[in-house]
């Protein structure tokens, strides 16, 4: 049972510590549509109940960086805005599927072709189950009293900060909470390694094996990628990898959750049908055409042991369970989720002070109460923008910070190379000492880096050879027969499987410093 309790808890704070920049993202596009944007400037921006609406909400959600936890205050504030429920429901699900850091990470995967379809896909499916919805529930936006605008200057920028404090100890935080309990439940439930052949591409009940897990699954739109892109290279299957997509990154138990009690379990149960049934139809349509050629289909993968119990009933770590949770969350973390996180705790401080000692809203009149001569502009240059304009820049920002963001987590080839470097030795050194624990924690590590490297270059260059990337894939393959190795393999062939991985980077190294990349 400990062994049960101590992997729910590790799977969920793994979740929360991916989640939690996303997290961020969606408080403040929340607060930048209430408090700035207004409810008129948000449906013109969103449109609502049509199929050109659908389209349109589609499209922003693929531009805004999210996560299926970070668009609950954003569909909270849809709602209150007037929108109708197919296009909020087109926007929840489309937003976290994919952003231009994904996007980027996908392209290398796998086919461009494949990844473009899949999007695709998406539309089709948001679109047809929005529209028949908004058939079948027509007249279901809310109009909901708009709170006063905040005059122009520093208190707009206050009205925002307090909005989304007031929004990170609400009803948002209950649901985001009920959305990490999904993880804890799929961790107690499916046993350690017991997905690693259950999404066969011959095996027709894929797809819905897959629907029962992505739904209480959580996943970033990198995580899915990164796993969509395990799938295609070890031959599983097409359409399982699509429902991944569509209900692992677009959907959790917290959105859930709050579609139901907001408009009713009755129109959430014929709303999810009719998404299941799309996603359903288009993925066993796509399974041949998309499937990759030429790929030997591998007899395991440990794409999904993320949804798994990462510990084994029975057995203790060495350094015992806090200590090996402790560890494993520094492994695994990146600095912009801990940025997140310290960000997301600074928003609950406060929000917990405002509810503590303003819960009436005495801050929120004040920063709504005109300032008389304040309210023009006093300098030469002064000019005064209405809120939604000052609203639009700041979301082309967040865009553009998306954006940026792809240099930033690609760095140049030079940078990726010496990282990876670092931990192709860590993994050949503990291999060959028969370190295996070790080794298996740093595998991931030489494939996230071996995946930069040739994203990274791609940014910077437009293109890649061929000859680079056979060199990048051989150092994939050699890393996932040493990770196979490592789990059950004899002494001496873990040996061979870690010096085979160094050559293989060496090859990497080589082609990198020696050889034109284009």
């Amino acid at each position: 049972m400990n062994a049960v309790l101590w992997g729910m808890l590790l799977r969920i704070l793994q979740a929360f510590l991916q989640g939690a920049p996303f997290i961020f993202t969606g408080l403040c596009i929340a607060g930048l549509l209430d408090r700035l944007m207004g409810h008129a400037a948000t449906r013109r921006m969103f449109g609502s109940n049509s199929v050109v609406s659908l389209a349109q909400s589609w499209l922003i959600g693929m531009l805004l960086p999210g996560c299926s936890l970070g668009v609950i205050p954003i569909c909270r504030k849809l709602r209150s805005s007037g929108i109708s429920v197919g296009t909020i429901f087109a926007f929840a699900l489309s937003s976290p599927l994919f952003d231009p850091l994904s996007l980027l990470y996908g392209l290398t995967l796998s086919k461009p072709f494949t990844i473009l379809a899949f999007a695709t896909c998406s539309l089709v499916v948001v679109t047809v189950s929005g529209a028949i919805f908004d058939r079948l529930f027509p007249g279901t936006e809310v109009r909901e009293p708009e709170r006063p605008a905040p005059p122009f200057g520093i208190k707009r920028i206050l009205a925002v900060a307090v909005d989304m404090a007031r929004e990170a100890t609400g009803p948002t935080a209950g649901l985001v909470a009920i959305g990490l309990a999904g993880v804890g439940i799929l961790a107690a439930c499916l046993p350690a390694g017991s997905l690693q052949r259950a999404m066969a591409h011959d095996n027709p009940w894929s797809p819905l094996v897959m629907t029962a897990i992505a739904i209480p699954a959580y996943a970033t739109p990198m995580t899915a990628m990164g796993q969509l892109g395990s799938m295609f290279q070890h031959g599983n299957s097409v359409g399982a990898a699509f429902v991944l997509l569509t209900f692992g990154a677009g959907m959790n138990l917290g959105l859930l959750a709050w579609m139901g009690s907001t408009y009713g379990w009755r129109r959430l149960v014929v709303w999810f049908g009719l998404l299941f049934l799309a996603v359903l139809v288009i993925s066993y349509g796509i399974e041949r055409p998309l499937y990759p050629r030429g790929i030997e289909a591998a007899d395991h993968t440990h794409a999904f042991d993320r949804y798994c119990a990462p510990f084994i009933p029975g057995e203790v770590p060495q350094r015992g369970f806090p200590a090996e949770i402790l560890h494993r969350v520094r492994m695994d973390t990146q600095p912009h989720e801990w940025f997140g996180v310290a960000i997301l705790g600074a928003l609950v401080a406060a929000g917990a002070a405002l509810r503590r000692f303003d819960p009436h809203g005495r801050l929120d009149a004040w920063l709504t109460r005109p300032d008389g001569a304040a309210d023009r502009p006093t300098g030469r240059y002064d000019v005064v923008l209405p809120g939604p304009v000052v609203a639009g820049v700041a979301l082309l920002g967040i865009v553009a910070v998306s954006l940026a963001g792809c240099f930033a987590y690609y760095p140049p080839p030079r940078e990726a190379l010496e990282e990876l470097s670092l931990a192709t030795v860590e993994v050949a050194s503990a291999a060959v000492a028969g370190d295996r624990a070790h080794a298996l924690e740093w595998i991931p590590v030489c494939e996230s880096w071996n995946r930069r490297l040739v994203v990274g270059t791609y940014l910077r260059r437009g293109r890649l050879s061929d000859f680079h990337l056979a060199k990048s894939r051989l150092l994939e393959e050699r890393l996932e027969e040493l990770e196979h190795a490592a789990e059950d393999a004899p002494r001496e062939e873990v040996r061979d499987r870690a010096l085979a991985a160094s050559r293989a980077f060496q090859y990497v190294s080589r082609a990198w410093t020696t050889e034109p990349l284009d």
